[in-house]
């Protein structure tokens, strides 16, 4: 059989079936002071078909700071009493066992619940601001760098079904849920309101948030997956997060996505192409910078671009400042941000957040399983229903291949991509793609074929395909990876002709390409050797 073949008849049998959340499971609150708030809520709620009875108006300030009073008096002890007054929620008592720090006690709790997230739409508070406040047992429960109470809205509401219990509200609350591999638990009977916000610098960026989730969920969430690490040594104090993002390459390249991975200390350079953009996370930069500050990214819809940086989204109203509003001002679909300093230990886990995204979590399910705080820094930010990775690759592939949908391009590279990482050779991969049709009119597969001849130490046969896969219309980040590695390769083979032609034809494609200086002085060296050794 096949090796592609086989992988689909084992994608088939052995993926798991997840049904997908609907808009039943979901209360929508909007800021009744900010019109374009309603317009946001009720957009989303006709897409995701919100129950009428579960959109919830509330007047709160304008800007994107509240004070902890007006939090809880007219956010935070509103929505539980609302929830509770109209069904959708029920409260009793739980017996609480002895822990080490605590005697066995009786709490009032979300005992049912018929719904599982919150979603703020554009217009509501995104911060609360600390506040003196008196709680005994900090010294003993608390270390003195985490005695903050200020915190995310969202991070703050995820743990109202226990609003009636005793909380501590200064430090983070621990997460019951952090790495649930069982969805189903995630839920407000366990503790847990998953609460994302559609946000961004204007409402039309936050509305669009939904429209390119669900385009994403109808064909496939496709493209390639970028990780930019700082090369941290193991006795580095932030070694973890180098991990978290390390460790996600490595879950995303097994789950079949073109991934690249970049070790060094320095952010990505602007002079790096990122074409295809499906999945972007890196640290640790102040404020948007290297390719992703270009005036156009290639972002794929659904993408999930995430930047680990304190404070990435101490305000979502700037599409120039930090991370967050930049990155949905570009293009992202979704995201995580830190409102305040979070320590890195209470900033999501990145590779749990793949692995599981990949596994067909929804995006908020994904999102707060990989966060070990509650009533902490994080805000979430994307619809989180959004779940385009919970149909087998298989079913999605004879999807697009029934609607003749140009995305399957990207079914055909992703398998491949998961064959080569269960360890099939590239001869075998290379012969299949020479006797598809679709590769013919690919530049995507056709870049692949090339990258399989290369593995092979076929470099006429790769230059070939990669020259064949400028003429398919490439998009503009492709062609300049293209371009660069059609140099190198031909100079490496001894063709510095090509090259010099490759290095003309790139200068006239690209003139505003941020490296342009250093790619017409490469192209001057090469002209001098090849006019030395005509002499």
């Amino acid at each position: 059989m096949n090796q592609i073949l086989r992988t689909l008849f084992c994608l088939v049998f052995f993926s798991p079936q997840l049904v997908r959340a609907g808009g039943e499971e979901v209360v929508l609150l909007y800021n009744s002071r900010v019109p374009e708030s309603k317009q946001v809520a009720e957009h989303y709620a006709a897409l995701r078909q919100v129950p009428a009875q579960q959109i919830f108006s509330f007047a709160l300030a304008t800007n994107e700071t509240i004070s902890r009073a007006d939090f809880a008096d007219f956010l935070q002890r509103p929505l539980a009493k609302k929830l509770e007054d109209s069904g959708l929620w029920k409260f009793g008592k739980v017996n609480i066992p002895a822990t080490n720090g605590q005697p066995a006690h009786t709490d009032k709790v979300v005992v049912e619940s018929k719904i599982r997230y919150a979603v703020l739409c554009y217009g509501m508070p995104l911060r609360i601001d600390a506040a003196s406040i008196s709680e005994t047992g900090i010294e003993k429960n608390v270390p003195p760098g985490l005695r903050h109470n200020e915190a995310a809205v969202d991070s703050e509401l995820a743990w109202l079904p226990r609003i009636k219990s005793s909380v501590m509200l200064t430090g983070p609350l621990i997460n019951p849920l952090y790495l649930c591999t069982n969805s189903s638990a995630l839920s407000c009977t366990n503790g847990l309101l998953m609460v994302a916000r559609l946000d961004g610098p204007t409402a039309q960026i936050a509305s669009n948030l939904v429209d390119k989730a669900m385009a994403a969920e109808r064909d496939g969430f496709w493209g390639r997956a970028y990780f930019d690490t700082r090369g941290l040594k193991t006795n580095d104090n932030y070694y973890l997060g180098d991990a978290w993002l390390a460790n996600a390459a490595i879950v995303a390249r097994q789950q079949g996505f073109e991934t690249e991975l970049d070790t060094n200390a320095e952010t990505i350079p602007n002079w790096q192409p990122m074409s295809h953009i499906a999945i972007y996370a890196g640290w640790y930069a102040g404020s948007i910078c290297g390719p992703l500050a270009l005036p156009q990214v290639e972002f794929m819809p659904g993408a999930f671009a995430y930047h680990l940086y304190s404070f990435s989204a101490e305000s979502l109203r700037s599409a120039e400042k930090s991370w967050c509003g930049p990155l949905l001002a570009k293009g992202a679909t979704c995201t995580l941000g830190c409102v305040y300093e979070p320590f890195l230990q209470f900033t999501p886990n990145l590779t749990f957040f793949i692995q599981q995204f990949g596994n067909g979590y929804t995006f908020g399910e994904a999102a707060w399983s990989s966060q070990l705080g509650l009533s902490w820094m994080i805000t979430v930010i994307g619809d989180p229903l959004y779940c385009p990775l919970n149909k087998p690759l298989p079913q999605r592939h004879a999807e697009l291949t029934r609607e003749k949908n140009p995305k399957l391009e990207w079914s055909f590279d992703r398998l491949i991509n998961l064959d080569l990482a269960h360890g099939i050779r590239a001869p075998q991969l290379a012969t299949f793609l020479e006797n598809i049709p679709q590769t013919t009119n690919s530049a995507v597969l056709m870049e692949k074929l090339a990258q399989l001849y290369d593995a092979q130490g076929k470099p006429s046969s790769a230059i070939a395909a990669w020259q064949s896969a400028l003429k398919l219309e490439p998009s503009p980040q492709q062609r300049i990876r293209i371009r660069r590695v059609l140099t190198e390769k031909m100079v490496a083979a001894e063709r510095d002709e090509d090259a010099a032609e490759n290095l003309r034809e790139f200068i006239a494609e690209a003139p505003d390409y941020s490296d342009i200086f250093a790619t017409r002085e490469r192209l001057s060296i090469l002209e001098r050797k090849i006019a030395a050794n005509k002499k």
